[in-house]
């Protein structure tokens, strides 16, 4: 694991090279010569929050009532009709 560090602009003039750099571990973005943020896999940061990835499902099923959201939209009645485009106005 290498640590890599990125001044503020070169970070904003290209972000993909610093996200190819964070696949390799963290990278650091700096400004004024000291570091400010650091960019990491995801994977890595649930590993040092000690959390684990919660999917969207997973927060729907704790929404309180039990059985998650039940959504039944309405119909749309779309009404068509033909157009003549050969008339100018």
């Amino acid at each position: 694991m290498s640590i890599h560090t990125f001044s503020s602009r070169a970070f904003a003039r290209d972000v993909s090279a610093a996200k190819r750099a964070a696949a390799d571990g963290p990278v650091f973005t700096a400004d004024r010569e000291r570091p400010a943020f650091a960019l990491l896999k995801i994977d890595d940061y649930h590993r040092l929050s000690g959390k684990a990835e919660e999917t969207r499902f997973d927060l729907m099923s704790r929404i309180p009532g039990g059985d998650g959201i039940e959504f039944d939209p309405p119909r749309m009645k779309l009404v068509t009709q033909e157009v003549k485009f050969d008339q100018l106005s």
